[in-house]
């Protein structure tokens, strides 16, 4: 992998991190149209999905202190609720993450489990989306609004399912995660948020865990293409976390699942 092929992969993700497309099968894509050999290892996708993490902590930078200080109260509020229950969305992909990393990083030289990600994520979200509308007036979800924070821990746990599921390449995390959330009756601007934040301590986790382990050390590829990269997806995802969760917040969620089902058909039959 060169600069210039590290800088484009790395505004590819910063760009689709927050938008539920699937940043992981567009990185995959990318890939495979600029001519990037397979190095091997996932180091350069967890460094620039660290990127963007990191972004993400800069644009909820208030929120996050807001609940690390409600959180040093030592006391139960609605603060250490919500973290309470952001560490519970943390456990399914822990457990992938423990005991089926190989077979997840195996994944990412396949094409057509891209293909066939994104026609699923299509899918889920076209049909979280009309069950979400269908409900918006319904008494559950009236019901819903009365529950601390939003959310109910097993809700939280059920969306934490959905990313866990959603490290297949091609399957949308922020789309898997705000459409479980949907279909399990949370209000959509709560489920952006809460899809948003559930990722920061496992995604950094991975990157620190890359670091301490070796495995940043011993990639194939070069320290510059992975700051070059690193670099690229921060800045373009500082832009899109701003201007796109707004977006997610208010769009039909079914011209996404469009653009995901004509982008997997055109994977499957193309590459």
């Amino acid at each position: 992998m060169d600069w210039l092929q590290a800088i484009l992969l790395g505004l590819v993700q910063g760009l689709t991190e927050f938008l539920p497309v699937s940043s992981s099968g567009h990185l995959a894509i990318g890939r495979e149209l600029l001519g990037v050999a397979d190095s091997g290892d996932l180091v350069f996708e967890v460094a620039v999905h660290a990127a963007t993490v990191l972004a993400t902590i800069v644009v909820f930078r208030k929120e996050i202190w807001r609940l690390l200080c409600g959180l040093f109260k030592f006391r139960y509020n609605d603060e250490t609720d919500y973290i309470a229950k952001i560490c519970v969305s943390m456990i399914p992909v822990l457990i992938v993450g423990v005991f089926f990393k190989d077979a997840v990083e195996a994944l990412f030289n396949s094409m057509t489990v891209v293909g066939i990600a994104l026609v699923v994520t299509a899918i889920l979200l076209t049909f979280s989306d009309w069950k979400s509308r269908a409900a918006a007036s319904s008494a559950v979800q009236g019901e819903q609004a009365g529950v601390r924070n939003g959310i109910t821990f097993w809700q939280a746990l059920v969306v934490g399912v959905g990313q866990a599921f959603a490290v297949i390449p091609g399957l949308s995390r922020s789309g898997t995660t705000i459409s479980t959330g949907l279909i399990c009756g949370v209000n959509r601007s709560q489920m952006a948020q809460f899809s948003f934040l559930m990722v920061l301590v496992p995604i950094l986790g991975e990157a620190f865990l890359d670091v301490v382990g070796g495995d940043m050390a011993a990639s194939s590829i070069g320290i510059l293409p992975l700051l070059l990269g690193f670099a690229a997806a921060f800045v373009s995802g500082l832009f899109a976390c701003k201007v796109m969760i707004a977006l997610v917040r208010r769009a039909q969620l079914k011209w996404f699942g469009l653009y995901c089902a004509i982008v997997g058909a055109a994977v499957l039959i193309f590459m």
